[in-house]
């Protein structure tokens, strides 16, 4: 391999797009046959319930081309193939009060519904926390005189000012859109509005995207609009063999399922499309990969038998999650992340603060996002896959770096208890960096039909180890688990008489499972306190989703009516999408959809304020009056729980999305 400079990357990635690009549209005639180009324009319009309004009107221009080239030298067949895609969003626009410029507002915080950490440890019963109305605080960034909003200045926070580069307009609240705050927690405001227009809470290099770039999601510095693009090259031996390589912007689908991944890992996914609810085909982000496949053919007792080695190297990205004040934000994840960066860079008011029970003026440095550290390792892996007996089967390995962002504490951090500026580890304080770790997975994946059943059966399951969750119990606010996934589905044609006596229904079943080996939770803390609530691994031990997909056809297959569900058991929550889609010719379709979501929605676990942060300041007050020495030491939470800011992985991302159902019409023209 090449050992190439990560600062060279990109430049590299784009070096090989303009080649591949000049080599598909300038090919001399006599070398080049026919150029096939096909594409689509669509619009697809969703309205959110809940008062939301418009959540997305994207009109996308696709354009596809491939041109095969006669065979030269050592290669029998040679072709170039791209796909092309911009797209407009005008829900920035047309709903730009909600999403846009002009979203956000002057917020203040609702009436706390959880119980603070005064008195409860004493009688082991909830009390009415000390929040008279008269108090009840306003966010903001200025507070003259320091009291005027009901917020505590702390000795950190000369004259109770966190900076006049923090004013309270275009905000909103973290969770309010998921539950009323019945369950409080740790709850922060964060900025709505995209970053060339209000750039607080925005990380560097990872979620901060101007108006433009979420406007027009393709144009952008990573060249997005070149969706894929490659050069195919295949040699071919003379006992039937064949060696194939691909190099260039593409998608490697290692997965045999949908909606959740398993093996499916190599690609990262836009989750700011729409959720999990897009086709992972349209969501996955192409990147700039080497492909290598040997094609045996026959081999001894396999019907076939090929071996496939991958190297990515075009440069690292991670999942999109969307930022924080986008529609479509999985998890809330991308307000959370902004919040938290906004109370690092620029300082920040926390409501149901439980050392005073009131809110609590923050300085910046103390608590919150630093930065997003992106990693510099190349990604590469190998399967081996083939048919035996009519089982086709994979066996996988790949090392890559994590898609998902995980939050490492202990970062050095300021004391907002004391004037002097520290800079230095706090055990269990919420400052984090944003990072990527390297992970190593192994798997395997297996499908065969069953004639008995009349069905077709999918399996995949991996072991990935290198993985890390937030865990309250660690100094560091998280720990490393290995994680084993698994996925078996279900396909069976089915005639259903009295609903179509010609064509049989698609029924197809989907069970996922994740188990963290190295879980933690306990309901003691780590110095062996009693705790109010489970404290730890805020993941699931063990996890469960389901998916059911009914599906039928009519008039010829051009009108397809189906009903896809899911449900996580852990969130106890899932969403049911009815859905008909009517090709009205060969060149236009027609979809119409209904996205409902149920179950439980926002949950809770243990959020760390009663963690002993910066002692003895922010011991639990039963403690301090008691004289405890646990006062003057770190020790981990003691189980406050709450919506904030940790509940969203309970949740899950169907539980998050409680108030989004939406109703969605998407119209198509193909040339």
């Amino acid at each position: 391999m090449v050992n190439l400079k990560r600062t060279s990357h990109l430049t590299a990635m784009q070096c090989v797009l303009v080649c591949l690009v000049a080599t598909l549209v300038f090919a001399p005639k006599g070398y080049a046959q026919d150029t096939e180009f096909r594409g689509f324009l669509e619009n697809a319009t969703f309205v959110r319930a809940h008062g939301v309004g418009l959540s997305k009107s994207r009109t996308t221009l696709q354009l596809e081309l491939s041109r095969a080239f006669n065979s030269t030298g050592l290669f029998s067949e040679v072709s170039v193939s791209g796909i092309f895609r911009g797209s407009y969003d005008a829900v920035y626009d047309l709903n730009d009060d909600t999403f846009g410029k002009n979203s956000g507002r002057a917020v203040s915080f609702p009436a706390p519904g959880n119980p603070a950490l005064f008195g409860i440890l004493a009688t082991g019963n909830p009390a009415t926390p000390p929040f008279p109305p008269s108090t009840n605080p306003v966010y903001a960034g200025v507070f003259p005189p320091p009291t005027a909003n009901g917020a505590i200045p702390l000795p950190g926070v000369p004259g109770g000012n966190i900076g006049t580069n923090n004013p309270n307009v275009g905000m909103g609240l973290l969770g309010e859109d998921v539950h009323n705050f019945e369950h409080g927690g740790l709850v922060l405001a964060y900025p709505t509005r995209p970053c060339n227009i209000d750039s607080r809470g925005c990380i560097n290099g990872y979620m901060d995207d101007s108006l433009n770039e979420l406007r027009y999601a393709e144009f952008n510095d990573k060249l997005d609009f070149i969706r894929e693009l490659y050069l195919d090259a295949t040699i071919a031996y003379d006992n039937g063999r064949e060696l194939g390589f691909r190099i260039g912007r593409q998608q490697v689908v290692w997965g045999r399922t949908d909606l959740f991944r398993v093996l499916d890992v190599i690609n990262p996914v836009d989750f700011s499309r729409h959720n999990i609810f897009d086709e992972l085909e349209d969501i996955r982000i192409p990147m700039g990969i080497l492909n290598v496949e040997y094609r045996m053919g026959a081999v001894g007792g396999f019907e076939d038998l090929n071996f496939q080695g991958i190297w990515k190297f075009e440069n690292f990205r991670p999942n999109n999650l969307g930022q924080g004040g986008e529609p479509y934000a999985i998890l809330g994840a991308g307000n959370f992340f902004r919040a938290m960066n906004n109370c690092w860079e620029n300082g920040c008011t926390a409501w149901n603060f439980p050392a005073t029970g009131f809110a609590v003026e923050f300085p910046k440095n103390a608590i919150g996002i630093r930065q997003a550290n992106k990693p510099g390792a190349d990604d590469y892996g190998f399967r081996l896959e083939g048919v035996l007996k009519g089982v086709g089967f994979s066996l996988n390995v790949l090392r890559y770096t994590s898609q998902m962002p995980v939050l490492r504490g202990g970062i050095n951090a300021d004391n907002p208890f004391t004037p002097q500026t520290e800079s230095q580890f706090y055990p269990y304080n919420i400052a984090f960096d944003i990072d990527f770790p390297r992970l190593t997975m192994v798997g395997g994946s297996a499908d065969f039909y069953s004639d008995t059943l009349l069905s077709a059966f999918r399996v995949e399951v991996s072991y990935t180890s290198g993985e890390e969750f937030p865990n309250t119990l660690r100094e560091r606010l998280f720990s490393e688990s290995d994680v084993v996934r698994w996925v078996i589905g279900i396909d069976r044609p089915t005639f259903i008489p009295f609903l179509n006596k010609r064509r049989a229904f698609l029924l197809s079943l989907q069970v996922f499972g994740q188990h963290l080996l190295d879980h933690e939770l306990q309901n003691v803390n780590a110095q062996g306190v009693p705790t109010l609530s489970p404290v730890g691994m805020v993941d699931w031990k063990n996890n469960y989703i389901m998916t059911f997909l009914f599906q039928g056809n009519y008039m010829n297959d051009r009108l397809t009516p189906q009903i896809l569900t899911a449900y996580d058991f852990g969130a106890n929550s899932g969403v049911v999408s009815p859905s008909v889609d009517w090709k009205i010719n060969n060149s236009w379709r027609l979809t119409a959809a209904i996205n409902l979501k149920f179950g439980d929605g926002a949950r809770v676990f243990d959020d760390d304020r009663a963690a002993n942060i910066f002692p003895p300041y922010t011991c639990a007050p039963p403690l301090a009056a008691a004289g405890s020495p646990l006062c003057g030491v770190s020790y981990s939470s003691l189980g406050m729980a709450g919506n904030e800011p940790l509940g969203r992985f309970r949740a899950g991302p169907f539980g998050m999305a409680i108030n989004e159902d939406e109703y969605q019409l998407t119209l198509r023209y193909r040339f």
